[in-house]
């Protein structure tokens, strides 16, 4: 487990998690190496694990009778001893504007959502990679839901697989798909789950297994600067940095982690990104906050910061959740702030809030079944 992490004993009791009901292993989440280990007691050639491997991601079945390239012996045996799982829905729900909203159940009854953002030039899933989160951001919905766990590398996957399912988009060999991107923004700190999110990644990019290019997925970081170099080396998909403040002060109460790792050290770190270049420049995003982050000066100083970091800026509106004291910065503020910023020689773009309404936009990430429970005891 790696050492930055929350140790998982600190939140369910005993640190073990409930069995699943089918103890058959689920081939979904494991990557070449771990299918080839599991497959070997029955003498599965090498060439039929690639096949193998190709069927769960590639081609996306869900059942060992669809893959019609191996015996039926084999098959019958694959079934036998393995399963091909999807993730159980607890509840699903589409926005006025088409966002999709899925809360996903896990076997041990814990829950988290995902979300699929259709636009007219591209499909982005936003994937979670925790239950709950640890870092305590003021202004992140997220953040009021304490970690409960990491996720497993088949739950992150089995976020993928579901999109895909939902919206008809197996085998591989289609094309014009709806669903192009993934963002790593979902619940959760990634590089808090960095061996499990690096084994999804890495399957998700991998040209046999799901195939989707590493320069359409990017892994979001409140700032976690120890694991930044090595999530370029080892993962290296596109960088997101969750700034949202200039100055330590006001950073240290917006994204709590500051007080750990400061601004100064995480643009060193961002500097340092060994994939940081013009063609893969490294994305700020900075929600915007009405009279706490977005004056001229802010924007000045964010321009300052960005010197010498191959970068662009990602202007977020503030998405309200219930309970919240901020309050997003007005449409003219926002234009000015982004105004200063693309003067000063960077890209700054503003976010089209979406799915509001379903609380799936940015920010309003929160397990329905918590929401559930704490309404159910007030």
């Amino acid at each position: 487990m790696n050492e930055l992490a929350p140790q998982l004993a600190d939140f369910l009791p005993g640190g073990v998690l409930a069995a699943a009901a089918d103890p058959r292993p689920n081939l979904v989440g494991m990557d070449r190496d771990d299918m080839a280990a599991a497959l070997a007691p029955l003498g599965v050639e090498p060439y039929r694990v690639r096949q193998i491997f190709q069927w769960v991601y590639n081609r996306g079945v869900t059942s060992f009778d669809a893959m019609t390239n191996l015996s039926k012996a084999l098959r019958a045996e694959l079934d036998e001893r393995f399963r091909i799982a999807r993730l159980d829905v607890s509840d699903a729900r589409i926005s006025t504007d088409g966002t999709r909203k899925w809360l996903v159940r896990f076997p041990d009854r814990q829950e988290a959502e995902t979300v699929f953002i259709p636009e007219p030039d591209r499909g982005t899933l936003c994937v979670s990679s925790q239950i709950g989160c640890t870092l305590t951001c003021s202004f992140c919905h997220t953040g009021t839901q304490k970690l409960v766990r990491n996720l497993t590398a088949d739950e992150i996957l089995g976020q993928l697989m579901l999109a895909r399912d939902t919206l008809g988009e197996w085998p591989d060999s289609q094309v014009d798909r709806r669903l192009t991107n993934i963002v790593m923004m979902g619940m959760g700190e990634p590089l808090y789950n960095f061996d499990n999110v690096k084994k999804a990644l890495r399957i998700a990019v991998d040209g046999e297994g799901i195939s989707i290019s590493w320069r359409k997925i990017t892994l979001s970081t409140s700032g976690v600067v120890p694991m930044i170099r090595r999530a370029g080396e080892e993962i290296g998909v596109m960088l997101a940095i969750s700034l949202h403040a200039v100055r330590d002060e006001l950073r240290d109460v917006l994204v709590p982690i500051n007080r750990k790792w400061p601004i100064a050290e995480l643009l060193q770190a961002c500097r340092d990104y060994p994939t940081g270049t013009n063609a893969r420049r490294i994305t700020f995003e900075y929600v915007m906050l009405k009279g706490v982050n977005d004056s001229d000066a802010d924007a000045r100083e964010l321009a300052r910061l960005l010197q010498g970091i191959p970068s662009k800026v990602n202007l977020i509106p503030f998405n309200p959740w219930p309970g919240t004291d901020y309050e997003c910065s007005d449409a003219k503020r926002i234009e000015r702030f982004a105004d200063i910023v693309n003067k000063a020689g960077y890209v700054a773009t503003v976010r089209t809030p979406r799915g509001r309404d379903i609380l799936a936009a940015c920010g309003q990430l929160k397990s329905e079944s918590v929401r559930e429970r704490r309404q159910k005891a007030s």
